[in-house]
């Protein structure tokens, strides 16, 4: 369980890339993802994510967590909007086809379940691209092409130490399900859902005090070793950009900006299959 989020060294195209190239592609693929509501476009990205879960060879185990992860944030996602909104899709279409009846005012059509596919889709196409940096990225790497870009060492040090106390978050967060557990308070799927959520709510406490305790040790470790004190540092981890990177950068770059093209060229970021 502890290797689920974290980093995992393998042989693949995508573990090869630089992680300043895996960085431009992340931002990049995430912003456009964010800003096109076109369904062809949203279509070939998510083939492209899935081609990429292919490649990076990622464990079916940790693809379940991702698909658990998206499925929880969009039944919330689709509950508020239909309760709030329940016709925002027709006002976004310009057409309202009633499929049937639900709740007074809320009725099912064909234009609201439109747009929650393509939001659907869009968290297929996110969370994905989030899991794949994190679990094809070495930490120490990955800081030396933050600094590449631009962004002070402190900083990129910084983040590359919270990516790497991913998996020990997760060990300390079983160990203490495991330590409730063993003591009589029901955590599984045994539990009612209620209770499950408060019980597991209850873990986050000592979770937090563990964390707090680690970067203390860390921040002091790194404080008696003098970091900080230089404006530049040597990296051990650094990779510079080979012909793949490079291929990798242009190709996101020319498909982005025809994603984005085609996405505003008719003046509307939405795709309306419901207008003759």
């Amino acid at each position: 369980m502890s290797t689920l989020m974290s980093y995992t060294r393998k042989d693949t195209p995508v573990h090869r890339l630089s992680g300043f190239t895996k960085l431009v592609f992340f931002l990049l693929w995430c912003i456009t993802s964010a800003l096109t509501y076109d369904t062809r476009v949203l279509g070939v990205m998510l083939a492209i994510s899935i081609i990429l879960f292919r490649i990076s060879k990622i464990q079916w185990q940790q693809i379940g967590v991702v698909v658990k992860v998206i499925a929880f944030f969009m039944i919330l996602n689709v509950l508020a909007i239909f309760l709030l909104s329940p016709y925002q899709g027709c006002t976004i279409y310009q057409s309202r086809t009633v499929l049937f009846s639900g709740i007074p005012g809320h009725d099912v059509t064909a234009e609201e379940l439109f747009y929650f596919l393509n939001m659907l889709m869009k968290y297929f196409i996110m969370a994905p691209a989030i899991f794949i940096f994190l679990v094809t990225t070495d930490p120490s790497e990955f800081a030396a092409s933050l600094n590449m870009a631009g962004v002070p060492y402190t900083v990129g040090y910084a983040i590359s130490i919270a990516i790497r106390y991913i998996p020990d978050i997760q060990d300390d967060y079983h160990k203490i399900k495991n330590a409730q557990e063993a003591r009589g308070i029901e955590m599984s799927g045994k539990a009612r859902l209620l209770q499950r959520i408060t019980r597991i709510a209850s873990i986050l406490f000592p979770l937090l005090f563990s964390m707090m305790e680690r970067i203390d040790v860390v921040s002091n470790a790194m404080e008696l070793r003098g970091f900080g004190k230089h404006k530049k540092r040597t990296w051990y981890m650094a990779k510079k950009l080979t012909g793949a990177d490079v291929t990798v950068l242009l190709s996101t770059l020319i498909f982005c900006i025809l994603a984005l093209f085609i996405t505003f060229y008719d003046g509307n970021r939405f795709y309306n299959p419901f207008i003759g």
